[in-house]
């Protein structure tokens, strides 16, 4: 088989890897891509994507329900789980061919198999155990991704216990669910079976839900959660699963120590990732492995020379957006592109889409305290905004945090209707080093959600003027 030659080779087609591949063939580089399962990666596929078409599914539903406060009549409403489901794997799969489109219109090659390294920027490609190709290139971005951490007794079988996979195609609604694990992966879930029918409960190690995000903002969530009808177990863990014919009996230790036994249809395990570092040829170069994460410096080095790593292989935050920038980091670093800076990633926002929206960048006001910072707080609730009101979501806050002595935006936490599009604004301030005066002068229009940010600022200085 004779060997082909590129400047840049990606091992992975999700976000990270054909985002690196795309900026990579624009800057005039030979590229190729090599994905062994779907282009656009676990995000697109059984991610991301597929994940918010099942919650605008569930966002329908609540608002029919609530038809009557709109002046509105729904009458005989079902659930259709096997619509919505393909729905889901509908804008899925319309993604993935427009993935396929941009690499082609980019002229990036794609490989179909397994990408295994051989040393001296030397790749092997395999698929199902016969040889595809053999590749060489000065520069090898691996961008294998992730996948979905387990337990001790509490792995799944796809059948009674699932992970988000089984979790994106159920065959039928369960009528009782237990989650576990309480980030973004958990809390969608959770927030999706609930609001179809699914007596839901979620259990999290630690004291609290959600816990990267800011202390506020998780206790509002909670009793936003439980207001709704969930069940939330903090400081508990699952300690043993006894699976029946169709249903599991979940033995939960709590902070009292004591345990005790819930009975669901099914369980749904959200407990983190592990980086896909399995059968890429490592233990053949230099690169370093930590708790199955690459280890890389700020350019997405690995300590093997022209072996990079990004995305959800390396370090937190594990998100898609990350993984982009990433991938354009350091392809243009490799292209020589004047004026490349690391990523920080304090300025990564995060986000949640369940009911409420859950959206933060920056540091949480205890951060900003550990550091040694002297802070001034703001918030403002979606009580006190028109918009919210007439939307029929009263419910939400917003948060912001600013350095006392200089004014700099140090971070902005908030939970209620559209957050996840609101952030965004917070963002470009913090990249922008924005302080609270350029804020507070910015005119925001009316009636819009986005008035909260800037009643926030407001208030962190007391000049809050609806509030």
């Amino acid at each position: 088989m004779s060997e082909t030659t590129f400047d840049v080779i990606v091992v992975g087609g999700g976000p990270g890897g054909y985002v690196a591949a795309i900026r990579a063939a624009q800057l005039g580089l030979k590229t190729a891509v090599v994905e062994r399962e779907h282009l656009g990666g676990i995000c697109l596929n059984w991610g991301c994507i597929p994940t918010k078409a099942l919650l605008r599914s569930a966002e329908a539903h609540r608002i029919m329900r609530h038809a009557a406060h709109f002046g509105l009549a729904a009458d005989n409403l079902r659930v259709d789980l096997p619509a919505v489901v393909k729905r889901s794997r509908a804008v899925a799969g319309q993604l993935t061919r427009g993935v396929t489109h941009l690499l082609k219109k980019n002229k990036v090659t794609v490989f179909d198999g397994h990408g295994t390294l051989q040393g001296g920027g030397r790749l092997s490609v395999t698929k199902d155990g016969q040889g595809v190709a053999d590749l060489k290139a000065d520069h090898i971005i691996l961008a294998t991704g992730a996948r979905a951490r387990t337990l001790p007794g509490l792995e799944p079988d796809g059948k009674l216990v699932w992970t988000y996979k089984e979790a994106m195609v159920p065959k039928a609604m369960p009528k009782s669910l237990l989650v576990v694990g309480s980030g973004a992966i958990g809390i969608e879930f959770a927030s999706f079976f609930h609001e179809l029918g699914a007596e839901t409960s979620v259990v999290e190690v630690m004291d609290r839900i959600l816990p990267v995000e800011d202390p506020e903002i998780s206790a509002f969530a909670r009793k936003a959660f439980e207001k709704q009808g969930m069940r939330i177990h903090t400081a508990t863990t699952v300690t043993d699963l006894k699976r029946g014919s169709d249903s599991v009996t979940c033995t939960l230790k709590g902070p009292d120590g004591k345990a005790r036994e819930i009975t669901v249809d099914r369980v749904i395990l959200a407990v983190g990732i592990v980086g896909n570092v399995e059968n890429l040829g490592l233990e053949k170069t230099k690169v370093r492995v930590d708790r199955s994460h690459v280890i890389t410096d700020d350019w997405s080095r690995t300590d093997e020379p022209g072996v990079y790593a990004i995305g959800d292989l390396t370090g937190p935050p594990w998100l898609a957006h990350k993984a982009s920038h990433e991938g354009v980091i350091c392809v243009e670093k490799i292209a020589g592109v004047p004026d490349v800076h690391p990523l920080n990633t304090n300025h990564i926002p995060g986000c949640t889409y369940c009911h409420p929206q859950i959206a933060s960048v920056g540091l949480t006001e205890p951060q900003a305290k550990e550091q040694g910072r002297m802070v001034r707080v703001g918030r403002f609730p979606f009580m006190g905004n028109g918009k919210a009101i007439a939307l029929g979501e009263p419910e939400g806050m917003v948060k912001t945090v600013f350095d006392a002595s200089t004014g700099e935006l140090l971070g902005a936490h908030m939970i209620g209707a559209e957050v996840t599009e609101l952030i965004q604004g917070y963002a470009v301030g913090m990249t922008t080093e924005t302080t609270e005066a350029e804020l507070m002068h910015t005119v925001f229009p009316h009636p819009t959600l986005s008035e909260m940010m800037h009643e926030s600022v407001l208030d962190a200085y007391g000049r809050a003027i609806h509030f």
